[in-house]
């Protein structure tokens, strides 16, 4: 066993695409199993939406999330069973953090993708189509975007109160997705976050810009509460049933961004996750700089991407991402692995 200490990281939404899978599909009957444990679970047919789609059906956040859940735990699975590949700690981006417990065995994984349905159907209800927006500011730091969002709140505010209108949902936005170093995601409503791109316009500030979202919900802000509410419902059934078993690997929060083995703050902390930020540059930076290695099981490379901006000007940093996903990944993997 080598001494290298390696994560395993789980994409979240976004990471989506037409025939993601294929090639683990046709070659491993362990991923074949999965998106058919998947497709019993959703009682529809997870393999056809999978892989002839239609796009426009697969990105729907209630068919988007289970299905990136079952090709990542696919993914995993075949890197278990094919490399022998054990991580030391998981952790997953959103969406991403119920398969890192699913890897983690902390939750089984018919359940996960029942729940991530629901997860998914709950946050594009929690807010009016139209209601509410995201955007990706470039280029600034952390305290920057905080203040700037309470601000631009304040005035979005003052705005609506002269209107004298009636709005669909609550006036704010914050900061929903630390993603990497100047990579910040914000999210609220549509009047809060114009104001803010606005602001961050009209303050010139070399190399920092804002650039709206194509996105059919606000994720990750307190608009979310509804959400949030739903899962809570969820998880208080599914601890009376027994649906919550011991981590026999650590896990990263996105809540904390803190290594943790504590199976009570599991449910408590996927909940909270719905209308809070994603603090994934901070989880990242949590791993440094004893983790050297982590494998990005799902479709895409974005982890990997963001790794990179993530560690490089820390000193002593030395993280290396290989996503697995396909044959010739795996086949890097395996040589990695030697």
């Amino acid at each position: 066993m080598s001494d290298i200490k390696q994560a395993g990281f789980f994409p979240g939404q976004g990471s989506q695409q037409v025939g993601m899978g294929k090639a683990f599909y046709d070659e491993f009957t362990v991923f074949r199993q999965t998106i058919e444990e998947a497709s019993d679970s959703l009682a529809f047919d997870l393999k056809k939406l999978l892989f002839e789609g239609p796009e426009a059906e697969l990105t729907l956040t209630e068919n988007a999330q289970p299905a990136i859940l079952a090709v990542s735990t696919g993914c995993y699975r075949v890197a278990e069973t094919e490399l022998n590949l054990k991580a030391d700690v998981h952790m997953g981006h959103s969406l991403g953090e119920y398969s890192a417990l699913v890897a983690s065995e902390a939750i089984p994984f018919a359940n996960a993708i029942q729940w991530v349905r629901e997860r998914g159907l709950a946050m594009q209800k929690a807010v009016p189509v139209g209601a509410g927006t995201m955007s990706a500011i470039i280029g600034a730091e952390d305290a920057q975007v905080s203040e700037w969002c309470a601000e631009a709140t304040q005035l979005a505010s003052e705005a609506r109160k002269s209107s004298g209108l009636n709005y669909a949902v609550s006036c704010v936005v914050e900061p929903a997705n630390y993603n990497a170093p100047g990579q910040i995601v914000v999210s609220g409503s549509v009047d809060a976050v114009d104001v803010l791109e606005k602001m961050i316009a009209e303050k010139k500030i070399r190399g920092v810009m804002a650039k709206r979202l194509q996105v059919s919900a606000p994720f990750h802000c307190s608009l979310m509460k509804p959400a949030r509410d739903r899962m809570e419902t969820i998880f208080a059934d599914a601890l009376k049933n027994g649906d919550l078993a011991a981590l026999q690997t650590p896990y990263i929060p996105n809540r904390t961004a803190r290594l943790t083995q504590e199976q009570g703050v599991v449910f408590s902390l996927l909940s909270e996750q719905v209308d809070h930020s994603v603090m994934w540059k901070q989880s990242v930076e949590s791993l440094l700089p004893e983790y050297t290695r982590a494998f990005e099981f799902g479709p895409g490379k974005v982890l990997q991407g963001l790794a990179k901006r993530i560690t490089k000007n820390i000193e002593g940093a030395n993280l290396e991402v290989y996503p697995i996903y396909d044959l010739e990944s795996l086949k890097i993997a395996e040589g990695v692995l030697k």
